[in-house]
């Protein structure tokens, strides 16, 4: 197991890094905007698993909501969390790379776009999600967590349809795919593009695969002390070795 995981994050790393020296070395400057557009090969990419991350969230979420008692709930909140929280900082990126890209294309670094608004607007509540499982009490976090993501994921849609709505006047850009005959990437462009949206997808896999690990050893052992203090004659045992 530990030499799979070694082969697919050395593979994941080699791809991430063949991504970048063709977004940075290879591709196109971009006419209008320069080098500032090569923030495109992160930002896009950053919010894809962003999303993807969170989807996975809710459906465990889901899972946790109808076998919590069971030991397929407590995986499934293992995988809520380790989603959440890998959401949360490719959410973080895309908040942080847009504004740079925004200050070269729109001449200011935001705009209560309805796109922009909406992000942002997902990235607190999912902060309050991660929040609301640090500092609840130990046995209700998981159960509140699960019911907040179950409803926040509801904004999700409308950060995905923002640029999508034929009546959209907004600053961010329409979608690249789909978009009208002349107007699509270069096909330099379109290589590191999707390029890098393969690396930055096997690479948010492998963030939430080493949380999850992470957090199953964690429950396992906050269940392994939880035995001993409810056994009388472990805790017998214990007190006659000190």
């Amino acid at each position: 197991m530990k030499n799979k995981f070694t082969i697919f994050a050395t593979l994941t790393f080699a791809l991430m890094a063949y991504g970048l020296y063709q977004a940075l070395a290879v591709a196109p400057t971009e006419r209008t905007m320069g080098d500032v557009q090569r923030i495109f090969y992160i930002h896009v990419p950053s919010a894809w698993i962003g999303g993807l991350c969170l989807a996975v969230n809710f459906l465990a979420s889901l899972v946790y909501l109808l076998q919590r008692n069971q030991p397929l709930g407590r995986k499934a909140d293992a995988l809520a969390v380790a989603s959440a929280e890998v959401g949360v900082i490719c959410a973080t990126v895309v908040l942080v790379t847009g504004p740079i890209w925004a200050h070269k294309a729109w001449g200011v670094w935001w705009a209560w776009d309805l796109r922009l608004t909406t992000t942002l607007v997902l990235w607190l509540i999912y902060l309050a999600y991660l929040m609301l499982r640090r500092f609840s009490p130990a046995g209700n976090a998981p159960l509140l967590a699960a019911v907040l993501a179950v409803f926040s994921f509801a904004d999700v849609p409308f950060v995905w349809f923002a640029i999508r709505f034929r009546e959209y006047r907004g600053n961010h850009p329409k979608p690249v795919f789909g978009s009208e005959p002349g107007q699509g990437l270069h096909p330099a462009m379109l290589k590191a593009f999707l390029i890098n949206l393969l690396s930055f997808t096997l690479f948010g896999i492998l963030l939430v695969a080493v949380r999850y690990t992470l957090e199953r050893a964690r429950q396992e052992l906050q269940e392994r002390r939880l035995r001993i203090a409810l056994d009388p004659e472990i805790r017998a045992a214990q007190e006659v070795t000190r």
